[in-house]
């Protein structure tokens, strides 16, 4: 059970960074057209700002499973350092459970947020739903929820090891 769900982790974790990366490129693309656009064109778009913004905010949803996945997130250096192996694990619990306490509510009112927003138009580019951009919230905590348990079950604190 254990490794079917490290596996299932492994796997969404691929597929939200993958994404995440989309989002940058697109991000980047699209802030270059806008700059072309308006310096150079004389020609401003205003459905390029609001795209980069949300693709912004969509790579960053996106990106943090593996932030908690690799224990980058949320860790107590100190206390992990100099704490013996046994309260180590104990404070892993705690970690684990503070976040998830905390990715449930943002889970839990990002999807509240993204319902409520269905009715409110996207400026600029009217023929979308504000409910796309919200609903990064509750889709990116959700896979941070599977991260910070799969941290928990085979913990890595990949930044200890590189700190001096």
């Amino acid at each position: 059970m254990k490794s079917a769900f490290l596996k299932f982790e492994h796997g969404l974790n691929l597929v939200s960074l993958s994404i995440a990366g989309i989002m940058l490129l697109i991000a980047a693309v699209l802030g270059m057209v806008q700059v072309l656009m308006r310096f150079v064109l004389e020609q401003p778009s205003e459905w390029s700002e609001v795209l980069v913004r949300f693709s912004l905010i969509w790579m960053v949803f996106l990106g943090i499973p593996a932030a908690f996945r690799l224990g980058s997130m949320v860790s107590v250096d100190l206390m992990h350092r100099k704490s013996s192996p046994a309260f180590r694990r104990v404070l892993d619990f705690l970690i684990m459970a503070a976040s998830l306490v905390l990715l449930g509510f943002i889970a839990w009112f990002g999807w509240d947020y993204a319902v409520r927003g269905q009715v409110q138009t996207i400026i600029g580019l009217e023929a979308f739903s504000m409910f796309w951009a919200y609903l990064s919230m509750p889709v990116g905590a959700l896979c941070a929820m599977v991260g910070v348990i799969g941290n928990f079950l085979d913990p890595r604190h990949e930044e200890l090891e590189t700190a001096t």
